[in-house]
């Protein structure tokens, strides 16, 4: 049984799409596997986003700006 054919929006060279391929399924496996650069291990050498306290001040801050009694 042949796989179908298809052509890699990334980088443009034709792969077979078999079951249980890793990563996009328009994305040839060499362009699907992960990029040192994503979003999510750029989150973690953000010293803000990785904080806890940082984050709990930011919710109480916008907890108190949107709660706030007007005197």
């Amino acid at each position: 049984m042949s796989f179908p054919i298809k052509v890699c929006v990334k980088c443009g060279e034709e792969f077979e799409l078999k079951p249980g391929k890793p990563g996009f399924a328009n994305r040839c496996p060499e362009c699907s596997e992960p990029d040192s650069d994503t979003p999510a291990n750029r989150a973690g050498n953000d010293p803000l986003t990785g904080d806890r306290e940082a984050n709990a001040e930011r919710r109480r801050v916008m907890r108190d700006m949107l709660y706030r009694k007007d005197s």
